[in-house]
């Protein structure tokens, strides 16, 4: 198993540099490194999210409210930025974390404790969470003229010939990969996933463990809300509407297993970054929207097939074969 997700990882790094080469040639100036730059740090809050549900699919949970979430904390982080515009971004950070971790705690908890399927509690959050924030706009846009300064300048801030929206999500994929790697709870999620009834004879805690998962997709989501809003600067209750799909897609095509227990943390940025390539270059070379989507969807059969390839177990043959 180990082995072959090296492979995919390795196949999925060629894809996209064989499409990057393949749209270089029709628009050159694509392959310039700045436009790579930006291509990545278009990428970035997609990358951030693929890796929040990638943490809740090794625990055999899905979380479809991600996006949801998202808006949310961006409406909150610029309500509170309008009624306190002197308030530090460090501090609209914390909150936008803070609020994305008690969401995911809802999440963790009607899944843990009231034993609802992960599945049927997103569905119903992520429409309970859209209508929290019509509910605290009341409808209404919180548009650019009404944000800060600082509030709007954070992503766009430039470190070492990157803007700080790279570097966030830079910083979330060491964080994750040493999380996932390096501290038994990072094992465990792949182990529940992997086994379940092993991992409760293990000394496991199921529950408790996908509890953990989606508190950190709700973080992380919490942490792309304030991200995505201030932007683009812009808050309304639509906003990423529809966005879940494309985390889970990146998610698959990655070679993150819907199954549980298989993936690595690389094949979800990985995914990211393939559909990322794909939104920026095709309108580019005057290419469909709706190719793009065709693309999209194909891979994600591909993918899907090749996991089930994967994870297939041969049962035993205990009927002898006619001569």
């Amino acid at each position: 198993m180990k082995k072959f997700a090296v492979s995919r990882e390795t196949i999925l790094f060629l894809v996209i540099i064989s499409l990057i080469l393949i749209i270089s040639t029709r628009f050159p100036a694509f392959i310039e490194f700045s436009n790579l730059l930006a291509v990545f740090n278009d990428s970035a809050p997609l990358m951030i999210l693929a890796i929040a549900q990638m943490v809740v699919i090794l625990t055999r949970c899905i979380d479809l409210s991600v996006a949801a979430m998202l808006a949310l904390t961006g409406m909150i982080c610029a309500m509170v930025n309008v009624a306190f515009p002197e308030l530090p971004i460090v501090f609209i950070i914390l909150i936008s974390i803070l609020t994305g971790l008690f969401l995911g705690a809802v999440n963790g908890f009607f899944v843990w404790i009231v034993k609802i399927p992960p599945i049927v509690v997103t569905l119903g959050t992520m429409t309970i969470y859209r209508g929290l924030i019509f509910v605290l706009s009341e409808g209404k846009w919180i548009n650019a003229h009404e944000m800060s300064d600082a509030f709007k300048a954070f992503p766009r801030e430039q470190f070492l010939f990157m803007p700080m929206l790279s570097w966030v999500a830079i910083i979330v994929i060491i964080l994750f990969h040493i999380l996932l790697t390096r501290f038994p709870l990072g094992r465990s999620f792949y182990a529940i996933g992997g086994n379940p009834h092993a991992a409760v004879y293990a000394g496991l805690n199921v529950g408790k463990t996908q509890f953990l998962a989606f508190v950190f997709s709700g973080g992380l989501s919490g942490l792309v809300g304030y991200l995505w809003v201030s932007r683009y600067s812009v808050a309304y209750v639509d906003i990423a509407i529809g966005f879940e799909l494309d985390v889970v897609a990146a998610c698959v095509i990655g070679g993150i297993s819907i199954m549980g227990g298989v993936g690595s943390l690389i094949g979800a940025v990985q995914g990211a970054l393939f559909l990322g390539v794909i939104k920026n270059a095709l309108p580019v070379i005057n290419i469909s929207p709706f190719w793009q989507m065709a693309i999209s969807g194909s891979a994600i059969v591909i993918a899907v097939i090749l996991n089930a390839k994967s994870t297939a177990r041969k049962g035993r043959n205990i009927l002898k074969k006619e001569k």
